[in-house]
C-alpha cells in the first residue's frame, strides 16, 4: 500500500475534534502518515455560522496559494450544508460531506489514482444512521474527546447543525464503556463526553445519567467531563453524580438567552426561570466552574429584553460567558424573523455582556490564588484543573513537557495580560515531581 502524507486542520466544536481523532486513526490504518509537508491537506470544517464557512474558504485559498500541487480535501459540516460553495471553489479538489465522511480515506486514494469522475460526495444527512464510533484522541493531544451522540432534533431557529449532522442518534452504553476503558489503558487521564446534543443521549431505556454512572463504575478513567447541556437537562440525579470526585466540577450551559420571549423565538424548550433555577442548583457543587453560551441581538430582541437577560445573569452564579453576536445563517428560520437588530447594536450588547463576564471571571480567578488543584499537564507547559481553570506551569514543571499526567499545583497568581486566552489564566507551582 502506497504511503501518503497528510495534514488535518480542524475547525469548530469538540465533536469535530473527536471526528479529527477518528480520521487520523483510520488514515493511519490505511497507510497514511501525518506530516507538516503533506501531499493531502484535509479541512474538517464548521458551519455554525456563515463566517465559519468563509473561514474554511479562505483556508483553502491560502493552502493552494502556498502550494498549488497539494490536494485539498474539504469535509465536515460546511461541506454538508454549503456544498455548492466548495464545489465551485477551484482550490478545493475533493468535497466529502458528513454523509460520506466514513469513506474519506478510500475517496482520497481513488481521487489521487484518477479513478473518480466527480468532485463532490454529498447526500441526505437525515438518512445517515452510523456515528463512526471508535475515535476520541487527536494526535499529540493529552485529553480525550469521546463522541457519545451526534445530530439534533431541536431545530432551533438560528441553527443549521441538524442539516449538517442529521437526526439525533447515540452510541450504545457498552460500546462507550469499552472505548473509555481502552483509552484509560492507553494512558488517557480525562475523557470529555461530547456530542451535538448530549442531553438527548439515549440507548434503549438508558439516558445520559445511566451512561455516566456506568463509566464511573466499570472504568478507571481518572477524570470525566461533560460538554454542553441545557437548563432543563440538569436533573437531581445528574447533580448527585458529581459527588464522585472523578467528575470534573465544570458545566458548560447552552442557554443562549435569559429572556423567555427571546428563548421562545429561538425555539428553545425552556424559560428564563429554568435558566435561573439550573444555575442556582449547579452552584451548590463545591468549586464548580460554569461557562455559558449567550447570543446577543437575536432578531426581534428589544432593548428591554436584552436588559432582562443582562440583569438576570448579573444576579445569578456562574463563572464565564461565551458571547456571540447573532449572525445571519442562510437556511435557518431566524433570518425571516422581523425587526432584525442592527449589527452595531448587536456588537454593543456583546461588549456589555463580555465586560460583565470578564469582571466575574477575573474575580473568580483571584479567588483561586492560594488553593491547591489537581492539574492535568497538557503541552507547552500548560495544564487544566479539574474545575476547568487553565494553569501556566512555565518554569515549574517537574516532568517532561507534553507528558500526560495529573499533578498537584499550588495557584500563585492570575495573569490576565496574556492575549492567547481572552480572559487570561492562572499561574501555579507544581508540588510533586513525577518520574
Amino acid at each position: 500500500m502506497d504511503r501518503l502524507e497528510y495534514k488535518i486542520k480542524t475547525f469548530g466544536c469538540k465533536v469535530n475534534t473527536y471526528d479529527t481523532g477518528l480520521l487520523q486513526e483510520r488514515l493511519k490504518k490505511d497507510g497514511f502518515a501525518s506530516s507538516e509537508t503533506p501531499q493531502v491537506h484535509i479541512l474538517n470544517t464548521c458551519a455554525v455560522t456563515q463566517e465559519a464557512t468563509r473561514e474554511a474558504i479562505r483556508a483553502v485559498r491560502k493552502i493552494k496559494l502556498k502550494n498549488p500541487n497539494i490536494t485539498v480535501v474539504v469535509t465536515g459540516c460546511a461541506a454538508q450544508v454549503d456544498t455548492d460553495q466548495f464545489a465551485n471553489l477551484s482550490g478545493a479538489d475533493l468535497v466529502v460531506a458528513n454523509s460520506h465522511k466514513g469513506d474519506i480515506e478510500n475517496l482520497i486514494r481513488q481521487h489521487l489514482n484518477g479513478e473518480l469522475t466527480q468532485k463532490v460526495f454529498q447526500s441526505n444527512i437525515f438518512r445517515k444512521e452510523d456515528l463512526e464510533a471508535g475515535g476520541g484522541i487527536e494526535e499529540r493531544h493529552t485529553r480525550t474527546f469521546l463522541k457519545i451522540q451526534d445530530g439534533c432534533n431541536s431545530f432551533c431557529t438560528y441553527c443549521i447543525i441538524p442539516f449538517a449532522r442529521g437526526k439525533s442518534r447515540s452510541i450504545p452504553v457498552q460500546d462507550l464503556v469499552d472505548r473509555v476503558q481502552e483509552l484509560s489503558w492507553n494512558g488517557a487521564s480525562e475523557v470529555v463526553l461530547t456530542g451535538v446534543h448530549i442531553g438527548d443521549y439515549e440507548d434503549k431505556d438508558k439516558k445520559l445519567e445511566d451512561l455516566i454512572e456506568t463509566i464511573l463504575t466499570k472504568t478507571k478513567i481518572p477524570r470525566v467531563r461533560l460538554s454542553s447541556l441545557e437548563p432543563i437537562e440538569i436533573s437531581d440525579r445528574l447533580l448527585d453524580i458529581y459527588a464522585d470526585s472523578r467528575m470534573c466540577p465544570h458545566f458548560h450551559m447552552s442557554i443562549q438567552s435569559a429572556n423567555t420571549k427571546v428563548l421562545a423565538d429561538m425555539r428553545r424548550k425552556y424559560t428564563a426561570e429554568d435558566v435561573a433555577r439550573s444555575l442556582t442548583r449547579i452552584a451548590k457543587i463545591p468549586d464548580v466552574f460554569v461557562g455559558m453560551d449567550v447570543i446577543t441581538g437575536f432578531p426581534g430582541e428589544t432593548n428591554a429584553e436584552f436588559k432582562d437577560t443582562y440583569d438576570r445573569l448579573s444576579s445569578l452564579p456562574w463563572t464565564r460567558i461565551h458571547v456571540f453576536p447573532y449572525s445571519e445563517r442562510p437556511g435557518t428560520k431566524a433570518i425571516r424573523i422581523e425587526n432584525p437588530v442592527p449589527p452595531r447594536e448587536r456588537k454593543l450588547r456583546s461588549e456589555k455582556l463580555r465586560n460583565l463576564s470578564s469582571e466575574r471571571y477575573a474575580q473568580a480567578a483571584l479567588d483561586q490564588v492560594g488553593k491547591v488543584k489537581s492539574v492535568l499537564v497538557l503541552k507547552n507547559q500548560m495544564g487544566l484543573s479539574r474545575d476547568y481553570w487553565p494553569v501556566d506551569l512555565s518554569g515549574n514543571l517537574p516532568i517532561a513537557n507534553g507528558s500526560c499526567a495529573e499533578i498537584q499545583v499550588k495557584i500563585t497568581g492570575y495573569d490576565y495580560s496574556i492575549k492567547s486566552r481572552m480572559d487570561g489564566y492562572l499561574k501555579g507551582i507544581a508540588l510533586d515531581a513525577l518520574g
